[in-house]
This record gives structure tokens, sequence and C-alpha cells, in this order.
């Protein structure tokens, strides 16, 4: 059993009630935000909730998350209430083409409402991990449910240096941001994804009408930096990251050919130039 959640009074629980009387309204994209103390995984509790047919707009937070996944089965662990782990419903109208931009949407967004009210410099590693320097704050895994799309976040916000689950990781508390309280990073973030999303539907998926692709290269830590691409089938490749393409993929630029990924582990091989 998790002990009181007013146990650690800097790791307070989050009010499912005030969170939907905040961004649950006539006209939102949000249908219902459910609060969990302990799930295994928030985006196979949204899974399951599309097949029970859930309508667009569901959005299920973990206090605690013992299964989270990352990309390429990795496991995110964190203490209970120490981060945003949060998972939302989709059913976009655009192409399914079109849709690959759908965890780049939200990882911009996330980033957006942390610079926002953290007050913090984050920055996207394509895909979707959020970075501060060189070390990672979030991640973002997007997964095709039948017709529907669950993007799930994880987000670490007080988690200390000790507890943190790689070296590699930071946390906004390690950073010291202006804000580590997670009531209003999540209704930042809640607001950010359905306005992004709501502009990206409106002009049917097209990244450059809606200015999603301009806003994602503003916010990239990848374009423009010497990159190592992990592969499906242990195929590695060398490069240049030089651009994001209509769809959302990474183009690398390697012994001069041009390369267009849909997939890849993307490892920052030397420090951007200021």
């Amino acid at each position: 059993m998790l002990d009181s959640p007013f146990t650690d009074l800097d790791r307070p629980p989050l009010s499912e009630a005030a969170l939907n009387r905040a961004l649950v309204r006539p006209g939102s994209l949000w249908s219902g935000i459910r609060v969990v103390d302990r799930t295994g995984s928030t985006n196979a509790d949204l899974a399951q909730a599309v097949r029970d047919g859930a309508r667009q707009g569901a959005v299920v937070i973990a206090e605690s998350q013992f299964a989270g996944r990352g990309r390429l089965g990795r496991v995110w662990s964190v203490p209970p209430r120490s981060g945003l782990t949060f998972s939302v419903l989709l059913r976009p109208d655009p192409s399914p083409v079109r849709q690959s931009w759908l965890p780049l949407l939200v990882g911009l967004a996330v980033a957006s409402a942390v610079r926002k009210v953290a007050e913090v410099d984050v920055r996207l590693k394509w895909p979707n991990d959020l970075l501060i320097g060189e070390r990672k704050l979030a991640g973002v895994l997007a997964e095709r449910v039948d017709s529907a799309v669950v993007v799930g976040v994880g987000l670490n916000v007080s988690v200390r240096a000790e507890e943190l689950p790689v070296e590699t990781a930071t946390s906004l508390a390690v950073e010291e941001a202006a804000c580590v309280d997670r009531d209003p990073i999540i209704r930042a973030a809640l607001r950010e994804i359905e306005a992004h999303y709501r502009e990206w539907s409106e002009a049917d998926g097209d990244a450059d009408a809606c200015g999603l692709r301009a806003a994602y290269l503003a916010a990239s830590a990848t374009v423009g930096r010497e990159i190592r691409v992990e592969l499906p089938g242990e195929r590695v490749l060398t490069g240049t990251a030089t651009g994001i393409d209509d769809a959302g993929h990474l183009i690398v630029a390697s012994d001069g050919k041009e390369h267009t990924l849909s997939v890849g582990d993307v490892v920052h091989v030397r420090p951007h130039a200021s």
C-alpha cells in the first residue's frame, strides 16, 4: 500500500475534481480527467478505454505508475507524486500520414507549458524527448489503438537528484525551476495540448499551415546537430540533422545523401554550437 498522499507535503496529491472543473467545459477538447493513485501504465489504461468506446479527450493521470514505458520499451519510474505521468485519448480527423505529427505536437505543447510556468529553457530532441541542456526532463510515447491515438507523457517535477532513474535525466526541482507545483503545470500542459491540437485539426493536419513545423523547429535541440541514430535491426546512421519533413520525420545528411527517418533513437554526439 502507498503511504497517505499527505505524508510528503512537498508532493501533495492532485485534485481530480478541481482539474475537471477547470478544464472540462462545453466545447473543450477534454471530456473527462481521471486521477488514479497507482496504475501499471496510463497508456494501457486509455488503450482499454478506447476498446470500451471512450470519447476523445479522456485523460488519465497517475500519482504512481509501476509499469510505465518509454520509447524502445525503456522503463520510466519515479517516486509517487514526484512527476506528472498522464495520457490523453485523441480521435484525430486528419489522415493517418499526418497523424505522425501527434507525438511531436504533444511534446511541443508540454515544452511550451513548462517554459511558461516553470521558466526553464526546454528543448526538444527528435522525436519527442524534452531536454534541459542535454538531460532528459520528459518523454512522450504515442500508440495507435484502433482508429484512436493514445499519447502518454512522463515529466519529472519534484524528483530529487538521487531519485532520478538514470544519470542522464533531470527534473524541474534539480534545475531549480520557478515552479515545481504539479497542479499549474498539468493545467498549462493540457491547455497547450488542446490549443495545438485544435489548430492542427482545423488545418487538416497540415503542419505548415498551422505553424506546427515552424514552432517545432524553433524549439528543436536536434536540427543542426551532428547526431548518431540507432535504427531498427541494430543499424546506426551518423550525420547531421538538417530538418523535419512535412510528416514530422527527421532528415539526416550523411555521406552526401539525405535520409528520411520515421523511427530511431537519436544521440547528440557533440555540444550544440551557440
